[in-house]
């Protein structure tokens, strides 16, 4: 699917109102009260509970695409999404404790442009780090939503200066000398490096479809299972990964359309890579970047990536997904996936 396929998806596709307008707690409910097991997926070590819904918004807020996910270390869950365009609240990040239980909910500014959202370590605090697709610039937070910076339209690179070109990012991933790389996903496909401070360091790569070129550099995560540190990147629009040094050398690129369609971003825990796919799966990747298991592979389902996304939830198939668009493991283990769907969807795969 191409840039301009996605926007016109984000700006025409009509929510489903009956879906949108009832609480997600409602399905999750009569799922409840059926007594039936949620949907398994997977197989041996990677077999889990497929449990959708599993996070709800407060009262008077509603789902619109539900697209970054990530954890702090006290356990609490923090999901970015758009806001669905009936809903009465306007907050874009809204956090859980570690049970699934609603904690705070803030950033109104993010509205219709909450996208990429991480979270790390700097000295004695946490901090957020979101992609703001409507307003085209990365901004740093604490976790409560106060802004420390903002850096938009990257004019110190001459790619961008040179002459004007679209800039809209879509994630960072974070190197362990305090730099970071952000992935111009929806504008031009480039993906920068900047300081701690968020001044501009280098770029690494360009757009096209050799190895070392981007077509909607989506995701991106600093893969740390290896003797060194690996960028790795989810080059979406070419369906594949890619990875480099943290200097910005090409060291790989692996391509398994069989396997892996359209990956969107990662992340690790101990050997084990998750990858959400866009087109209808979740996968967990070895060290070596191969896919071992496709979780909830909804693919014969679907059809064309997006063409159900004007859905209501009771037309939805269990276990299986749709959009993937972001997953974390979650400190126990389980996995939390986020789906690009304007009502939103919050699955929790849960270990077996």
């Amino acid at each position: 699917m191409n840039n301009q396929t996605r926007r016109s998806f984000l700006t025409t596709c009509s929510a489903a109102v009956l879906g949108a307008t009832f609480p997600s707690r409602f399905y999750l409910q009569t799922s409840d009260k059926s007594g039936n097991r949620p949907p398994v997926v997977g197989s041996g070590v990677h077999t889990y509970e497929c449990v959708h819904d599993w996070l709800v918004p407060p009262e008077g807020l509603v789902w619109g695409d539900t697209h970054g996910l990530c954890q702090d270390e006290q356990g609490n869950i923090y999901v970015g999404h758009t806001v669905h365009k009936s809903s009465m609240r306007g907050e874009a990040i809204v956090v859980f404790d570690p049970k699934g239980r609603f904690i705070r909910a803030f950033g109104e500014g993010f509205r219709g442009g909450a996208h990429g959202l991480k979270l790390r370590r700097e000295g004695k605090a946490e901090f957020l780090y979101h992609c703001d697709i409507n307003r085209c610039r990365v901004v740093k937070t604490t976790l409560t939503g106060e802004e420390i910076w903002v850096h938009g339209y990257p004019r110190e690179d001459s790619s961008y200066s040179e002459r004007p070109i679209d800039f809209v990012p879509t994630n960072v991933a974070f190197a362990p000398n305090g730099d970071f790389y952000v992935g111009d996903g929806y504008g031009s496909s480039h993906v920068l490096c900047f300081s701690l401070d968020g001044k501009f360091i280098a770029e690494v790569g360009k757009p096209g479809q050799g190895d070392g070129e981007f077509q909607t550099p989506h995701g991106l995560w600093i893969d740390p299972r290896g003797e060194t540190p690996l960028l790795t990147l989810a080059d979406r629009g070419n369906r594949r990964i890619q990875t480099f040094t943290l200097e910005g050398a090409h060291l790989k690129t692996i391509k398994d359309e069989e396997h892996m369609r359209m990956p969107c971003n990662f992340h690790t825990q101990g050997e084990w890579m998750v990858c959400p796919d866009l087109d209808s799966q979740v996968c967990i990747l070895d060290r070596e970047h191969k896919v071992v298991v496709q979780l909830g592979d909804g693919k014969a389902e679907n059809g064309d990536v997006g063409s159900r996304r004007s859905q209501s939830r009771p037309q939805f198939t269990p276990g299986k997904f749709i959009t993937p668009h972001d997953a974390i493991f979650l400190h126990n283990g389980d996995i939390l996936v986020a789906e690009w769907l304007p009502i939103g969807r919050l699955t929790l795969l849960r270990k077996t």
